[in-house]
């Protein structure tokens, strides 16, 4: 059973294995990506094109590829979302996985290729 108290999922999810962890960090696909590949998700990989739809407004809006992704935080780095420090460099910023919607999806990995398309023609 699983129980309804945060601080229980939250601990779950912090103890997850790095393979339930991989599987967290998977972000909504945009409506297009929803019609082509008949799915609402897809788990965020190097090289995927996003768009920040929460976050600061400086940030909301931007759209750029993914750089790095970290599963054990749940976030990501997308080109073009950045931070100035007090020196005045520029850092980037992770995002939450949660917080993003995929535009492009990059399918040079046949293995994602074949599971996308295995699940458009699994409805169809």
């Amino acid at each position: 059973m699983v129980s309804k108290q945060a601080r229980k999922q939250r601990k779950a999810l912090y103890n997850a294995p790095n393979h339930v962890k991989r599987r967290m960090t998977a972000s909504h696909l945009s409506e297009q990506l929803m019609k082509e590949c008949n799915r609402r998700s897809a788990c965020v990989i190097k090289g995927d094109t996003v768009r920040v739809l929460r976050g600061d407004e400086d940030v909301r809006g931007l759209e750029g590829k993914v750089t790095e992704v970290d599963i054990h935080t749940g976030r990501v780095v997308v080109e073009g979302v950045t931070v100035a420090k007090a020196d005045g460099t520029k850092v980037a910023k992770p995002v939450h996985c949660s917080n993003l919607v995929i535009t492009r999806l990059d399918l040079n990995d046949p293995w994602r290729k074949e599971k996308l398309q295995g699940s458009k023609e699994g409805s169809a």
